[in-house]
């Protein structure tokens, strides 16, 4: 099942036997040195716990390029405790997270990441409503935040040492996207 498609791009729903390519991805020590950390690769076992309990609230699929599955988005309403964390108080705003990675790296580099984000932007803004998307990416991984940045994402307030990686914590960027700059 689909959830939006363009030219190259296609987002599927996450399905059941997607755990093994999921596993795949998350075993890859090149993936791992930028989504959850090359110590903390998921066997079977763990991406079913991680990408299939517990999931309320929280969309998840499959990223095809041009027919390959390359990778994997999530995308939820921001919960009470993230929004206070994050200084946004107005309850009646609607604050999306969301979280992906490219899982091939025969794909990073190609300019993938920024035609996802602004696809993915655009749905949340256009058809789920957002007013605002956030994201909280590592203030080291330069490479993705410029491509936030590319796609209209703005820094909003450092997270010092706010995500475990790697054996430490590590400061993160609460980065921001206004729908209203869309519509």
């Amino acid at each position: 099942m689909t959830l939006f498609q363009s030219e190259n791009l296609k987002l599927r729903y996450l399905a059941e036997d997607d755990d093994v390519r999921l596993s795949r991805w998350l075993s890859d020590p090149e993936v791992l040195q930028y989504y959850e950390g090359r110590d903390r690769p998921l066997d079977l076992e763990l991406v079913r716990k991680h990408f299939y309990e517990d999931r309320d609230g929280v969309t998840a699929c499959i990223i095809q390029y041009q027919g390959q599955d390359i990778g994997y988005i999530q995308f939820y309403p921001l919960e009470e405790d993230e929004r206070s964390e994050y200084g946004y108080g107005d309850d009646h705003e609607i604050i999306y997270g969301m979280d992906q990675f490219i899982g091939d790296p025969a794909y990073w580099n190609k300019g993938i990441g920024t035609e996802l984000i602004t696809a993915m932007a655009a749905y949340l803004t256009d058809k789920m409503k957002a007013d605002t998307i956030v994201m909280d990416p590592q203030a080291w991984n330069e490479r993705a935040i410029h491509v936030y940045e590319k796609c209209g994402f703005v820094k909003k307030k450092l997270l010092p040492l706010h995500e475990w990686h790697e054996g430490e914590y590590r400061d993160c960027w609460l980065i921001e996207y206004k729908g209203a700059d869309r519509r």
